[in-house]
C-alpha cells in the first residue's frame, strides 16, 4: 500500500487534486481548520506528502506550524508564490506548482495552460492530475521555476487590478486597454524583481502571459480577492519605497 498524503486545507482547489490523488491510488488524511497539525503529525509520522492546499492568505500561519518532519516533504500551490515564501519557514526543497487551472464553486475546474512543476513530488502531482486530463510539466531548474511563478503572479495581479478600474474579461483588457494592461505589468514587475531580488525578462513574461490570456479569453479579470491583491502590492511598493504610479492611481479611482 502506498504512504498516505496529508492534505491541509480542503476548498476547491483541493477538491481538484485530491480527485486525482486519489485516482492514483494514494489514501489520502485530510486536516480541516479545527484539527490539530501536531496531533496528526503524531499518527502520521512519515507521509508521502504534505499537500498545503490553503489560500495564500493562510500560507504563513500553516507552514509556521508545520512539523519538522514534515517540512521536507511539503507541496505547494498557492498563488503570489515566491521562495522566500518557504526559505523563510526553513522548508527543505518543496515542491511547487504554478497551477494554470481554475475551479468555482459548483463548477468543474477549466485548463488555461499546462500547469509548471518542480520538486522531489513533481511526479506524484503530474501523475495524479493526469487521470484528470489537467496538462503538466516539470521544470529542470530553480531559475525556471522562478521565471514561471514570477509569470503567475504578474498574469494574476495584473488582470485583478486592472479589473478594479475596466472590469470584464482579460480578451477585452487586452485588446481594448493594452495599455492600461502593460503600465500595471511594469509596476507589478517592479515588485516582483524587488520580492525576488533580480531583474527579470520583461518581454518573455509579457509573451508567456498573453499565452495564458489566449488560453481562456472569457477569463473573468476581477475576482474577490482583487482589492486585496491591490492593497498588498501598494503596502509592500510603499514600504520598499517602490515607485508603482498605476497602482496608485488605480487605488485613487
Amino acid at each position: 500500500m502506498k504512504k498516505p498524503i496529508i492534505v491541509i486545507g480542503i476548498g476547491e482547489m483541493s477538491g481538484v487534486f485530491t480527485r486525482g490523488l486519489l485516482r492514483a491510488g494514494y489514501p489520502l488524511f485530510p486536516i480541516t481548520r479545527d484539527m490539530d497539525i501536531f496531533e496528526t503529525a503524531k499518527q502520521v509520522s512519515d507521509p508521502q506528502m504534505v499537500l498545503v492546499a490553503v489560500g495564500e492568505s493562510d500560507l504563513d500561519p500553516v507552514l509556521e506550524q508545520l512539523p519538522d518532519n514534515w517540512k521536507n516533504k511539503t507541496t505547494l500551490l498557492q498563488n503570489e508564490l515566491l521562495p522566500d515564501d518557504w526559505k523563510k519557514h526553513q522548508l527543505v526543497n518543496p515542491t511547487v506548482i504554478s497551477v494554470w487551472f481554475e475551479k468555482k464553486k459548483g463548477q468543474d475546474f477549466k485548463v488555461l495552460v499546462p500547469s509548471p512543476i518542480m520538486g522531489p513530488q513533481a511526479d506524484i502531482i503530474k501523475t495524479a492530475l493526469a487521470t484528470l486530463d489537467i496538462p503538466t510539466w516539470i521544470v529542470k531548474n530553480d531559475s525556471e521555476m522562478l521565471f514561471e511563478l514570477v509569470r503567475k503572479n504578474l498574469y494574476i495581479l495584473t488582470t485583478n487590478i486592472a479589473g478594479l478600474e475596466v472590469g470584464g474579461d482579460v480578451n477585452s483588457l487586452w485588446e481594448n486597454n493594452r495599455e492600461l494592461a502593460l503600465k500595471v505589468i511594469d509596476d507589478v514587475l517592479t515588485i516582483q524583481n524587488h520580492l525576488t531580488g533580480q531583474e527579470h525578462d520583461r518581454e518573455r513574461l509579457v509573451e508567456a502571459v498573453v499565452e495564458a490570456i489566449n488560453g481562456d479569453l472569457a477569463h473573468q479579470c476581477m475576482g474577490r480577492s482583487a482589492p486585496a491583491r491591490l492593497a498588498r502590492a501598494l503596502a509592500y511598493a510603499r514600504k520598499n519605497h517602490l515607485q508603482v504610479n498605476e497602482l496608485e492611481r488605480i487605488s485613487s479611482i
